[in-house]
């Protein structure tokens, strides 16, 4: 438990030190905010900070921080390790900076904001790769909390009657106002899943159980460590409990209904380091029940029901099975609703009207149903999208940090670009790893597949370097 509680704690401290340097080095001031130039009563309204707070934390929340760090405790205390530096100094910065961006350009979506930095081709090419990603993570939050629905409901109301149900109010979560439905029940939802999580990490000190700490060695304890190797699998199965791009879509959603600058540190590094402590807590709490229980279990669950049950009874139980449901569905429905935000943008085509809403969300429900029906009829199929979505998801981080590079040079922040530049030469070489050695991806060997990567990260680095000495000297 001491290393546990050592990250607990460089978690908090993480956000009230390196979180307030992040905080300087972008520079919030007073001026107007998009929610209060931009007031349409659908999308730019002003919001309570607590109220975007809560917000933020349940979209960027989904299953990734309790089933990504459940999964990812098989790898040993590296998994604490990740998400504890991630979180501080990679998936915190990587979303407050890019929400701040959104900010400070009228609300803009993440394609434009990558464009705005990376050129009219790149955000050509995130249009349509940003659009794509939020229909998948739109399709693969739906089976999830309906399978966990219908165990607590009678048998009548079986999984198909609740994929409808989820998938209904996904429909009105996209195209009524923020502030109907989002504003009113998000709250509601975080508590719940905040209630989960302090319960269970009051329940780790209670238990006090033996858990793994630094000095018992950083080796993969994983069954299947010869196929799964810590790099680059763990740093992909673990992205929404240290960083995820698709945290970057959701942001500008609530760029849209602040009403200071000055509100997003708490709000976007805010929610980030609390999702990297509810995931540090779940990792936790896996490592005891795989300790209890061996390693066999591949259903995360499972997994989560056992331990609420069993450490929060049966009422704390429930509560807790409702924070991992709404957890999903929460970061499934605004994905619908960035997604349309970033179609209109791009066609520039005003939200006020519903007709207009509807013509953007009809082919992306229909697209996402298509996702759904085949994941369904195929029991590979789920496995395959879950892939797709989790590379296709820290590939977009990337875009997104070396898009915050580009900014910080420009706007002659000194040698501070770094705290972006060093996370995404990290996070290249992740992602080239895992789509060079995945079965999905070219198949090839680890040796091969790192090569490759350490190829991509050099040439990468190296083609920065050459833009920043050719700008710096224009700049200066």
């Amino acid at each position: 438990m001491i290393t546990f509680t050592l990250c607990l704690l460089a978690l908090i401290a993480g956000y009230f030190l390196y979180g307030r340097f992040i905080e300087h080095i972008f520079g919030p001031d007073d001026r107007k905010t998009p929610a209060l130039t931009k007031t349409d009563g659908v999308d730019y309204i002003p919001l309570p900070t607590w109220k975007i707070f809560m917000i933020q934390f349940l979209n960027i929340a989904g299953l990734g921080p309790i089933f990504g760090a459940i999964m990812g405790a098989k790898f040993g205390v590296s998994s604490y390790l990740w998400i504890v530096f991630g979180s501080i100094f990679a998936g915190a910065v990587h979303d407050y900076l890019a929400g701040m961006l959104s900010l400070r350009n009228g609300g803009e979506s993440l394609p434009e904001i990558i464009g705005r930095y990376l050129g009219v081709t790149t955000k050509q090419v995130m249009r349509g790769f940003t659009v794509l990603l939020m229909i998948l993570v739109g399709a693969v939050f739906v089976a999830g909390p309906a399978g966990l629905l219908a165990k607590l409901t009678p048998e009548s109301l079986d999984v198909t009657f609740w994929i409808i149900v989820v998938f209904i109010y996904y429909i009105f979560a996209t195209l009524l106002p923020v502030d109907k439905i989002i504003g009113k029940i998000y709250p509601l939802f975080a508590i719940a899943l905040l209630f989960m999580a302090v319960g269970i990490l009051v329940m780790l000190y209670v238990k006090h159980p033996v858990l793994p700490e630094f000095w018992d060695g950083l080796q993969n304890t994983n069954p299947n460590a010869a196929e799964l190797p810590i790099f680059p699998i763990m740093f992909v199965s673990i992205a929404c409990g240290a960083i995820s791009g698709f945290h970057a879509t959701q942001s500008p959603l609530m760029a849209r209904c602040m009403t200071s600058e000055r509100h997003g540190r708490p709000v976007f590094y805010g929610a980030m380091i609390t999702e990297g402590i509810v995931a540090l807590i779940w990792a936790a709490a896996a490592t005891y029940f795989f300790h209890e229980n061996g390693m066999g279990e591949t259903n995360a669950a499972v997994v989560v029901d056992a331990i609420t049950k069993d450490w929060l009874g049966t009422a704390g139980g429930f509560l807790a099975i409702l924070g991992v449901i709404a957890a999903p569905i929460t970061s499934g429905d605004t994905a619908f609703r960035s997604a349309r935000l970033i179609v209109a943008d791009f066609l520039g085509m005003e939200q006020k009207s519903m007709r207009r809403r509807l013509y953007i969300c009809i082919p992306m429900f229909l697209a996402a149903i298509g996702l759904l029906l085949y994941s369904l009829s195929d029991k590979e199929g789920f496995d395959m999208i879950w892939r797709y979505f989790a590379w296709t998801n820290q590939t977009l981080s990337v875009f997104t940090l070396w898009a915050i590079t580009v900014y910080l040079v420009r706007e002659k922040k000194g040698h501070y670009f770094y705290v972006t530049y060093v996370p995404a030469v990290f996070m290249t070489t992740v992602c080239t790893t895992y789509i060079c050695i995945a079965p999905e991806g070219f198949g090839l060997g680890p040796q091969a597949a790192l090569g490759v990567a350490i190829l991509a990260a050099v040439v990468a680095a190296l083609w920065f370097s050459i833009w920043y000495f050719k700008t710096t000297k224009k700049l200066w």
